[in-house]
């Protein structure tokens, strides 16, 4: 959780729509780094994961001050490529203080779909982003062969958390 920063307004202080796919990142990489995983440990192994699309559905926005939660988790993965799907929640102070640091404000990898009674806030934006395994050279590559331990690791804790892979 977080509180919308000023440098992300405009001079109405709505947030700027391109922050929403920042706050998806931080989404992305907070529920791998849940997982026992970076970003920064994947690549150092060769590995990298490009987004190739974004989709975004913007219902109200955001303000600056506002309590601000990004909810993230898989909804696809296979050795080819992965799939997540965003909520981003203004919490009222009340939410934020309930949730407290027990919470980071960034879910789990809990599958099926995101429901809108899961999450305390209300939502703002919702969307999805693909994303593709690809080598150093940028070749896509299928992780349960360059990577089988990874493959393995994050298959576990996806079925762990009552998905399928």
């Amino acid at each position: 959780m977080f509180r919308a920063r000023y440098q992300e307004t405009d001079r109405m202080g709505v947030v700027y729509h391109a922050n929403y796919l920042n706050w998806f990142e931080i989404g992305r990489t907070d529920m791998f780094r849940q997982l026992g995983f970076t970003y920064r440990s994947m690549e150092e192994l060769g590995i990298l994961l490009p987004v190739t699309s974004a989709d975004l559905q913007f219902k109200s926005p955001a303000r600056y001050d506002d309590h601000i939660a990004v909810y993230a988790r898989l909804t696809t993965f296979s050795a080819l490529r992965v799939v997540y799907e965003y909520e981003i929640r203004r919490l009222t102070d009340s939410e934020f203080a309930g949730i407290g640091a027990a919470e980071s404000g960034f879910a789990g990898v809990t599958r099926p779909p995101l429901a809108p009674q899961d999450f305390a806030g209300e939502l703002l934006v919702a969307g999805t982003t693909s994303h593709v395994w690809v080598n150093g050279d940028w070749k896509p590559v299928r992780l349960d062969r360059a990577l089988p331990e990874l493959f393995r690791e994050i298959a576990a804790a996806l079925r762990e958390e009552g998905g399928t892979v």
